[in-house]
Formats: C-alpha cells, structure tokens, sequence
C-alpha cells in the first residue's frame, strides 16, 4: 500500500528538481532532463508513491550532469553535528519533563523538519533552533499515544524505522526513552540501504551514536516499499509488535498497509495537507488504519 501520486505530487517533484538542475546545467540539459522526468511519471505505476521516483531521478542527476550519487553529504554532515551538539541538552529537557516519553515524541517529530528534498532550500538551522525551544508546546494526538503506550508494554519487538540525518539523533533519543520506559522491548533500527536524498544510512546512524542494531532495509527508496525490502529487513518487519515509521517518505509509502505502525511526521507537502486534511508544518502522530 502507499499513497499514490498525484497532479500535485507530479508539479512538486518537477519543479524542486527543475531547481536543482538549473544549477548544474545549462538549457539543453536542462531540457533533456525535464523530458527524462516526464518520461518516469508515465512509466511509474499508478499506486506508486512519490519516494519510488527517487533513484531513478538520482541516475537521471549522474548521467545528464555527472553530480555524484549521494549529492548531499554535506548537508547530512551538516545536520548530524546539529543534533549532537544539542543532544545532551535535548535529553535533559526530555529527562525533566513530567512525561518523558512524550516529551521524546515531541522532539522526535520536530527533527523531521531536517528534509532537504521535500524543503528544498526551506530548512534553516537557526529556524530550527528556534523551534527547538518550542518543541514542548507540540500537541500530539492523545488517544494515538496511549494506544502506542499500551502496545510498548504489551509487545517485544520494535521496528524503527528512520527518515533523515540529523533527525536520527532525535530518533535515538525517543528510542532510549521507550528502552527506559520499556526495558522488556528489543528494538532494531533500520535505514536506507544506499545513499538517497539527506536519508539517514548506515553511516550516519554511527555518528549519531545508535546503541541498539541497525539493519538497511535493501535499496534506495526514500521511504520503505514492502516488495523492495532486504530479507532481513522483511523479517524484522514481520516480526515487530510495534513499528515506528519515521517522516513522510515512510508515510507515502507504506499508509495504510496493516502493520501495526506508528507515523511520525511533520506534513510539508500539498499532497499530505489535501490527503490529511491539516495545514503544513502539523505535527503528526497516526497509528495505521489497518493495523490488525
């Protein structure tokens, strides 16, 4: 399951990287890499969410400009020595609030906002630390985190799955607590399988310093397509009592698909303000429709 493409999904994918190539070629170029575009969306199946489009666009990008693969190291760098500047004040806000654990879902949603795809040239740092500051006025919604309290005591397994760089570190921080309030849960965080967008991998859950097991989920969709999943990430998938689904890409491709998954994200995109029915930038906390 995932939420399909729409006409909006189709403008905002051409445009911001219309933007992008802009900047690395000029109008012959340009105008090859538009008609390459176009030529992806009619090929895309029609239930396909918008992520699905990602390494194939990342080809088109390093065979038309000759930009390497991962053409966002520096802003991954960039973003994972933000969060570990400021984790260790993070963790004490999140240690003195009156409920830790929801105090973790708070930052852990605000480090979505660490997207440099779906916030092309948006994200600022100093915006963000700003936000940071008012992370503890997020609503989340209630019912939804009593549901996802009670299944941490019931369950065992925990599947995290995780969305940016940098937003990882927060991503540590809401799992250490859970492991606190927890401490019957084993969990297993899984990233991209290869560099993807600011996606956080292999590499950069290292230096963010995650201590439980991390697995790659065996490609490089900026989301998690069921069907492309790696063996072990499918096993760990079927084997969760709770999953947690970190950011938009996640949402796009896996809502509703039956798991008993967990979305957090922030909504930056017409698409989700439309299928959602809240404005940009709302903080959201959704349990999957068809959890069994």
């Amino acid at each position: 399951m995932s939420i399909p493409m729409d006409a909006w999904c189709i403008e905002c994918h051409m445009r911001r990287n219309l933007e992008t190539a802009r900047k690395l070629g000029n109008t012959e170029q340009v105008t090859l890499f538009a008609k390459e575009l176009l030529k992806l969306y009619l090929q895309l199946p029609a239930d396909s969410g918008s992520p699905e489009l990602g390494p194939a666009t990342s080809d088109l990008f390093c065979k038309i400009f000759g930009v390497e693969w991962d053409r966002r190291k520096e802003e991954k760098a960039e973003s994972n020595r933000f969060v570990l500047d400021r984790m260790d004040e993070i963790r004490r806000r999140v240690d003195g609030a009156d409920d830790p654990l929801y105090a973790a879902l708070q930052f852990s949603v605000l480090g979505n906002y660490l997207d440099f795809a779906a916030l092309q040239g948006q994200v600022s740092f100093d915006a963000l630390d700003k936000m940071l500051d008012e992370a503890q006025e997020m609503k989340l919604d209630q019912d939804c985190y009593q549901s996802l309290r009670s299944d941490l005591q019931k369950g065992k397994n925990l599947l995290y799955l995780t969305d940016n760089a940098g937003e990882i570190g927060f991503d540590r921080i809401l799992a250490e607590q859970i492991k606190k309030d927890y401490p019957h849960m084993d969990i297993t965080f899984c990233v991209r399988g290869a560099p993807i967008h600011n996606d956080a991998t292999a590499e950069d859950a290292a230096v963010v310093g995650i201590p439980f097991p991390v697995i790659e989920n065996g490609n490089a969709v900026g989301g998690t397509v069921i069907s492309l999943l790696s063996a072990e990430a499918k096993e760990a998938l079927e084997n969760a009592d709770v999953i947690i689904a970190k950011g938009m890409g996640n949402t796009e491709t896996m809502y509703p698909c039956g798991y008993n998954v967990y979305y957090l994200f922030l909504i930056k995109c017409q698409r989700m303000i439309e299928y959602f029915g809240k404005p940009k930038m709302t903080p959201m906390l959704i349990r999957d429709p068809n959890c069994s």
